[in-house]
């Protein structure tokens, strides 16, 4: 294999944990706080408003971390900054 294959394969394989890594993670959360907040509603009704303002906040500050890796994975793919190193130095070969 030279060093262009192994670059390919190593950015896709790292792509792919990154993915699994950043849902896993923000999903288990999500989950987590979901139930908690629907717990809180049911023990206290009369603060919905407030519990479901915070629980929307606190949703989107775990989707990004997902969107985060989503980008960071799509970086390795599309972008990856080791392709030109490793171009140029094939090509001066």
């Amino acid at each position: 294999m030279d060093n262009l294959t192994m670059i390919a394969v190593a950015s896709i394989i790292t792509a792919g944990v990154t993915i699994a890594v950043g849902c896993i993670g923000p999903a288990l959360g999500e989950g987590r706080a979901v139930s908690t907040a629907l717990s809180s509603l049911a023990q206290q009704p009369d603060a919905a408003p407030t519990i479901t303002r915070t629980l929307f906040v606190g949703l989107a500050m775990i989707e990004s971390t997902a969107i985060y890796c989503f980008v960071v994975s799509m970086i390795l793919i599309f972008a990856n900054p080791f392709w030109n190193y490793i171009i140029a130095h094939a090509a001066g070969k």
